[in-house]
């Protein structure tokens, strides 16, 4: 059923509407609203799938409830009600979100056409959403261990927010996984997603490749180069291995994260980005700032929300999931015929300490579909995967 209020002053009007509502659909529940100011408070305590609203009202007018409740739901479609002299504010509300407007007296084919069109771009912006939730198959979290599934809760309160991230771990533990699902739960989804390996990248080329730089900054740069801040922007950016970055570069994304701003190398010129920042490491940043190699105030910076992913000996419970999981991916790729494995097979590997984790575990499972019998046993797994 569908939920509409109707926010409008004059109380014959108010009626009108209501009547022509509740008696066009059985599946329209109408809810009215005598002021805007009444009408803001009951949209913020109730659930609704259109608004009716008014213009011209006395506390607060139409064009102040569309743009707060744009702010709290963006999600639910407004149609304004214009008198004949409202007409230009009318078109206006809807460069401000507003889906259309109608005159007054209403003309009842042009109401419900608008209303049923109106709920329709509802329907379709929910389940654009529940797509957008839908994490892509590349970067699934395998597992339903009590450690996986408190990571997947935090996932889904932080995600929808722009809270920065730091995601700490062992090497192989998947801590690039988290940062993907953050960015793909998050309604930056379909902006940019970059990487950034921080140990991968020499540290006299880090700023430059943070922030990009003006031709003539450096004997290379032979032209102005941006940065993966600037290519990030309105999306995400994942500075992996982030204990691994220089003091210097260091300064350059505290202060990105302070102003949202970044500079590129040679240049004192401020380019303006809204980007949000997720963080992952290895090491102990307590130990590195102690040791005077990373910035007690970058830490802090990042560290808003701390995720710490488990080692594979400290969720053996998913080691089944995960080696089904590979196998099936991984015949996929290889164009071969569907693998199992013998369940004295996947207690073996179970048992085994996996200092390398998953990305450990993966290498294991392919070596096995590769050699090993139609049906992986426990023979082929002493023989192929002894540790």
């Amino acid at each position: 059923m569908s939920k509409i209020l109707v926010i409008e002053d004059e109380a014959a009007i108010r009626r009108v509407l209501v009547k022509i509502l509740s008696e066009e659909s059985d599946a329209y529940m109408v809810e009215e609203a005598e002021d805007g100011l009444k009408g803001l408070e009951t949209i913020k305590n109730n659930d609704y799938d259109l608004v009716l609203c008014d213009i011209k009202m006395p506390k607060m007018d139409g064009v102040e409830v569309l743009e707060a409740a744009r702010k709290i739901k963006p999600e639910i479609p407004f149609i304004m009600i214009s008198g004949h002299g409202d007409l230009d504010t009318a078109v206006n509300t809807m460069r401000l979100g507003a889906f259309d407007y109608i005159s007054k007296p209403p003309d009842l084919n042009r109401l419900l056409t608008t209303v049923r069109n109106a709920l329709d771009r509802k329907d379709l912006v929910v389940e654009n959403k529940i797509l957008k939730k839908k994490v892509s198959k590349n970067y699934e979290m395998i597992g339903e261990s009590d450690e996986i599934s408190a990571i997947k809760d935090i996932i889904e309160k932080v995600a929808p927010t722009d809270a920065r991230v730091l995601i700490t771990g062992a090497n192989g533990t998947g801590k690039e996984l988290v940062a993907h699902w953050l960015h793909e739960k998050s309604s930056r989804s379909k902006a940019p997603f970059i990487e950034v390996n921080c140990a991968a990248i020499p540290s006299e080329l880090i700023e430059s490749e943070l922030f990009g730089h003006v031709k003539g900054a450096f004997t290379s740069a032979v032209k102005d180069r941006a940065g993966k801040f600037e290519a990030a922007n309105k999306g995400t950016i994942f500075l992996d291995e982030i204990g691994d970055m220089s003091l210097s570069a260091q300064a350059k994304v505290l202060r990105a994260l302070q102003e949202n701003k970044i500079s590129r190398v040679g240049t004192d010129k401020d380019i303006k980005v809204d980007v949000r920042v997720l963080a992952a490491t290895n090491k102990n940043l307590q130990k590195e700032i102690e040791d005077g190699r990373f910035r007690e105030d970058l830490y802090h910076r990042l560290a808003v929300i701390l995720i710490k992913v488990p080692s594979l000996n400290e969720r053996r419970g998913d080691i089944p999931l995960l080696i089904n999981h590979f196998s099936e991916k991984i015949t996929k790729e290889q164009g071969m015929p569907a693998k199992t494995f013998s369940d004295k097979a996947t207690g073996l590997l179970k048992a085994y300490d996996w200092t390398g984790n998953i990305r450990e575990l993966r290498n294991v499972v392919e070596r096995l579909i590769i050699l090993g019998g139609e049906e992986v046993s426990e023979e082929d797994v002493k023989l192929f995967a002894s540790k």
